[in-house]
C-alpha cells in the first residue's frame, strides 16, 4: 500500500472519528447549574416592554437557542455557563406541569440544577412597598384548607381551617443557609425605582409602604385565588403563623406548587424563590377592596419596569456567584462565611 493511500484511509478514519465524538456530544444533555424559571412575558422576550423574563433572556440567553420540551409551555433557553430558563405559564397547575417536564427531558441534566421561581408578586403595605425584591423564607400554600362565609361562623373568628392530610405539601421551609446566601450577596443593593411608585406610596398611611424599596426575606404566600383586602391579607398572615411560618410578606401563584415537584424530584435543597413587588395586596384607607383590585385610569401603582429590573438585578448577583465558584457549589450550599 502507498504512502498516500494509508494517509489518506488514515485521514479518513479521523474525520471519521471527530463527526463521531462530535454526534456523542451533541447528544449529550446541557448540564444546568442554575434554572431560572419565570411565569409569564408580555410580548416577546426582548426588544418590547419586559415582562418577567425578558430583563433575564437579555443578561444570559440573548444568543442561546431554544429547546424545545415536550409538555413544557414555552422553550427553554441555555447558556455556555450552564444558566438556562423559560416561562412557565402562570398558576400552580401550568407552572408545575412545565417544571416537571424540564427536569424529566433528557435534553436537560438537572441533577445539580439550583432552581429560581423568579416573578412579580404583591406585598402587604404592613411589611413592603412597591419596587421592594424579596427571597422567601417559606412558601405555604394559601389554598390547601376548609373555608366559610363569615357570617356562618363565629363573628370576629378566622374563617380557615388546614385539611388534614396535607401537611407534607402545604409548607416548604427553604434552605436557610442558601436564603443567608442570597442576602449576604444581595441584601444591601440598591433597587431602582420611579417617581409614580414613589407617589402612589404616599397614600398609604403605613411607614413600610412609603419607604424606599429593599430586598428583604419572608413568607411567600401561594394561591391561585387573587386574594385581595385587608380581610384576606389578615387571613394570609393568620395561615402563615398558624403554619409557624415567617410573616407573610409576598403573595403569588405558583412557588408552592413547584416546590413540591421539586422536592421529589430533585430535593429541595437547592431551591429559592425570587419575587418583586408591583402591588398592594389591599387598597388605601381612601378606596375599597374593590376600586382598588380594578383601578381607574391612571390609577395603578405605577413601577413594574423598574421592579421587573430589580429582580434580574438582584437575582443575577447569586447565579453569577454560584457559576463563577462552580466547584464549591456543585457538591450543594457552601457553609456561609462566619460574620
Amino acid at each position: 500500500m502507498s504512502f498516500h493511500k494509508s494517509a489518506k484511509i488514515a485521514a479518513a478514519a479521523l474525520s471519521l472519528t471527530f463527526a463521531m465524538a462530535s454526534s456523542a456530544s451533541a447528544d449529550e444533555p446541557v448540564k444546568v447549574k442554575v434554572f431560572i424559571g419565570a411565569m409569564f412575558e408580555i410580548g416577546q422576550n426582548t426588544g418590547d416592554r419586559a415582562g418577567e423574563f425578558q430583563p433575564w433572556y437579555e443578561r444570559y440567553f440573548s444568543q442561546s437557542k431554544p429547546i424545545i420540551v415536550k409538555g413544557a409551555l414555552n422553550p427553554v433557553y441555555c447558556n455556555d455557563d450552564g444558566i438556562c430558563g423559560s416561562v412557565l405559564g402562570m398558576g400552580k397547575v401550568a407552572s408545575s406541569a412545565s417544571v416537571q417536564a424540564i427536569i424529566l427531558n433528557s435534553q436537560l441534566d438537572m441533577s445539580e440544577a439550583y432552581v429560581i421561581v423568579s416573578g412579580v408578586a404583591g406585598i402587604p403595605p404592613e411589611r413592603g412597598t412597591i419596587a421592594d425584591v424579596s427571597w422567601g423564607t417559606w412558601l405555604v400554600d394559601y389554598d390547601l384548607g376548609h373555608r366559610w362565609a363569615p357570617e356562618e361562623g363565629e363573628p370576629g373568628a378566622p374563617t380557615f381551617m388546614p385539611r388534614k392530610g396535607y401537611e407534607k405539601v402545604r409548607l416548604f421551609q427553604l434552605n436557610p443557609d442558601l436564603v443567608g446566601w442570597a442576602m449576604k450577596l444581595t441584601g444591601k443593593m440598591s433597587l431602582k425605582d420611579s417617581e409614580a411608585a414613589q407617589s402612589y406610596r404616599m397614600r398609604y398611611p403605613q411607614e413600610a409602604a412609603r419607604r424606599a424599596p429593599a430586598v428583604k426575606t419572608g413568607t411567600h404566600m401561594t394561591g391561585d385565588t387573587f386574594f385581595h383586602g385587608p380581610g384576606m391579607s389578615a387571613q394570609a398572615q393568620y395561615i402563615a403563623k398558624l403554619y409557624r411560618a415567617d410573616d407573610y410578606l409576598i403573595t403569588e401563584m405558583e412557588a408552592a406548587g413547584i416546590a413540591q415537584v421539586v422536592q421529589r424530584t430533585l430535593g429541595d435543597q437547592r431551591l429559592l424563590s425570587l419575587r418583586g413587588a408591583v402591588n398592594f395586596d389591599q387598597g388605601n384607607p381612601n378606596e375599597t377592596t374593590l376600586q382598588h383590585l380594578d383601578p381607574a385610569p391612571g390609577q395603578t401603582a405605577g413601577g413594574f419596569a423598574e421592579t421587573v429590573d430589580n429582580i434580574a438585578v438582584v437575582g443575577s448577583r447569586l447565579v453569577d456567584h454560584i457559576v463563577s465558584h462552580w466547584p464549591e457549589w456543585k457538591k450543594g450550599v457552601p457553609a456561609l462565611p462566619q460574620q
